[in-house]
């Protein structure tokens, strides 16, 4: 029998994954109650909550009460949609008045598996640096060397009144914190919004701050890293408490909330009968796996409690890799957006000119720019797995380089993928991820921008097929990681000197072709020195064809690489110089041997940032891979009408350059 849950609330209804969450169909309820519901669901004990238990008891169906998981979101509830929530046919887990699912669910003894799956979970919550809502970069002032951690909630919580507590509650939570620790600091946590006035807290701020060892934090910070360096933490009901237990911390509450009275917090509150001691396992399990249900964030689909902590932790690890400032010099119109996209976490400023930065502080530029500048520089790039479409054609990415120690272009310099490639010892897992990766490429025959449509045959008398990618001759890469050959005809002559028996084919690179970028000199008469020039036909096609790739410092060659083509270097690039490939001139640096899917693991899974199209946050290379193969199969039937005029906007202004 299918389930039809009525729906009364407003905001409930905008839940797109509200049936994926139940795995029922769900039914929006307006003014009249339909007739064949089988369920009602309300928000925790809201007007409307109030109005479906009605309806529930007048029809003699359940009622389930919802709210929101203790794993919610990145983002606030106001921005962003739960990614987990609680389903309760008894109550709510913050009521302490009335049983709950939840309190059944931590008094059921384990399993031996589901105690190991529990510590696993912690470690993983640990590792993931993750909270309820993980927007906020950590707190960047300095943290007294021993302090307690007692923390304030917004007038109003409904879990304060229905955890059996209320205002004279905090004051006195306050009150033994400092008489309890008067060897450290009493650091006082308040909701960033009462210091600005927008919402009221418990204390009086201006007199709590004047007494005895009594620091106040208002900043909106991601509360992790003040609990793990905490001696212990004091809380009325604040899910705070339930992190300072997954973090070991020693919890005294004041309240009842619905992890205590479990054995493993100092209560100021006796426990309601219902409770006894448990294990700390028992708890975890409940609440974080058992009790609530989880979407897939990049799916939308139902998933497991570790699937999203996995994912959480990603962002967290992604979003505090800079400082919270960071100054994004001279970008167009068009890349803004781009940018606050792949430094979601920080506060970008937009400037046009370095006297307009602060001394010390973080610049963000594109490419090679402001090599003299002796402030700490973010240097962004297109990545190896960039898009459907060129990004002269302002197609957006999927993926960026993020490098703070230069570029992975700049053969002259070492970049953090150097660094990797030099000092990274790869586990096997890792290992395993890239050849996967790999094969899924090839499998795909996916390339940087994944353009061209046409079919390439190999002429039966080629006995050798060599092809050499074009270049815009313009690219950084050639500046920077080139050798005495600078143009693209220039490398052309030098391999059919080299190869003269072999079929050689020539394809220039995309943009030129396109009209988007300036023709190398001599491009024109590139049939002098080879036997083919093949212009709309995808580089993975042509790669699958052919025998070996000769490259300037093309990315053709590692995508070659990929394929398990030979390849010969004439210049320095990322790839190079570490055993896999033929060099005219090895780099002085790269001294380690790697293998194919060391390679790999490193430029393709360590290197870039990734962002998903779909969700619009950071996400894997697998993730990306999963999403460009969607993106090409979408299949345009022909170039949108802005798209061209674009394309001669971009091309009469390459003209007038």
């Amino acid at each position: 029998m299918v389930n039809r849950y009525g729906v009364f609330n407003r905001g409930l209804r905008k839940l797109s994954t509200l049936g994926e969450f139940l795995g029922e169909p769900v039914e929006p309820v307006y003014f009249f109650t339909p007739t064949g519901l089988t369920g009602t669901l309300g928000w925790g004990r809201r007007k409307y909550a109030r109005r479906a238990r009605r309806v529930a008891t007048s029809r003699g169906i359940p009622f389930l009460c919802l709210e929101d998981g203790f794993l919610r979101s990145v983002g606030l509830g106001k921005t962003e949609p739960p990614l987990s929530i609680v389903v309760d046919d008894l109550g709510i887990y913050y009521d302490a008045t009335h049983p709950s699912r939840l309190e059944s669910q931590i008094a059921r003894p384990l399993t031996g598996e589901q105690t190991s799956r529990a510590r696993a979970m912690i470690t993983a919550w640990r590792n993931g640096r993750v909270s309820k809502y993980n927007y906020a970069q950590d707190y960047a002032g300095d943290l007294p060397e021993r302090y307690v951690l007692v923390v304030d909630q917004t007038w109003g919580d409904a879990s304060i009144s229905f955890g059996m507590a209320d205002e004279s509650s905090f004051q006195r939570m306050l009150d033994r914190a400092i008489e309890e620790n008067q060897a450290c600091t009493v650091l006082l946590k308040v909701h960033p919004e009462v210091l600005t006035g927008r919402k009221r807290g418990h204390f009086n701020l201006e007199s709590t701050a004047r007494r005895s060892n009594v620091q106040v934090i208002g900043d909106d910070v991601h509360p992790v890293n003040l609990i793990e360096h905490a001696e212990a933490l004091y809380v009325v009901t604040s899910q705070m408490g339930f992190e300072g237990l997954l973090w070991g911390k020693p919890v005294r509450t004041f309240g009842m909330p619905f992890y205590a009275g479990w054995g493993l917090t100092r209560d100021e509150l006796p426990a309601p009968e219902r409770r006894r001691p448990v294990p700390l396992e028992n708890l975890i399990h409940a609440a974080l796996i058992e009790y609530l249900r989880y979407v897939d964030p990049e799916t939308g689909r139902r998933c497991e409690a570790e699937r999203v902590v996995e994912w959480m932790g990603l962002q967290r690890r992604m979003r505090t890799r800079f400082p919270n400032d960071v100054y994004a010099l001279s970008f167009s119109p068009w890349k803004k957006p781009i940018v606050r996209r792949f430094f979601q976490g920080n506060r970008v400023h937009f400037v046009d000119a370095v006297d307009q930065v602060p001394e010390d502080a973080t610049l963000a530029v594109w490419g090679q720019g402001h090599q003299d500048e002796k402030r700490p520089i973010v240097r962004l790039e297109d990545a190896f797995l960039r898009s459907v479409g060129l990004g002269a054609d302002l197609i957006q990415p999927l993926s960026w380089v993020m490098d703070s120690r230069g570029m992975y272009y700049d053969a002259t310099a070492p970049s953090e993928l150097e660094h990797a490639l030099l000092t990274t010892e790869f586990p096997a897992d890792l290992l395993m991820r890239a050849k996967r990766l790999r094969d899924r490429i090839v499998e795909g025959g996916l390339t940087k921008y994944n353009v061209g449509v046409g079919t390439w045959r190999r002429p039966q008398e080629a006995l050798r097929v060599i092809l050499v990618p074009g270049q815009v001759e313009s690219d950084a890469s050639i500046r920077y990681g080139g050798s005495s050959i600078r143009s693209n005809m220039q490398l052309l002559q030098a391999v059919r000197e080299a190869n003269p028996s072999a079929y050689v084919i020539y394809k220039p690179h995309p943009d030129v072709v396109a009209g988007l970028r300036t023709k190398g000199a001599g491009e024109d008469e590139a049939l002098r020195w080879c036997d083919e020039v093949v212009t709309d036909v995808a580089m993975g096609t042509l790669l699958s064809a052919v025998d070996e790739v000769h490259v300037l410092t093309s990315l053709a060659g590692f995508e070659a690489l990929l394929r398990g083509k030979k390849v010969t270097c004439y210049g320095q690039p990322f790839y190079a110089g570490w055993g896999l490939t033929d060099d005219r001139t090895p780099p002085a640096r790269r001294t380690r041997r790697l293998t194919l899917d060391e390679l790999v693991a490193g430029a393709l899974i360590l290197y870039p940032t990734y962002v998903s199209r779909t969700t619009g946050k950071f996400t894997t290379a697998e993730r990306a891979l999963d999403e460009l193969l969607d993106w090409r199969q979408q299949k345009p039937t022909g170039m949108p009408l802005w798209r061209k005029a674009l394309r001669l906007v971009l091309r009469l202004g390459k003209k007038s350059d």
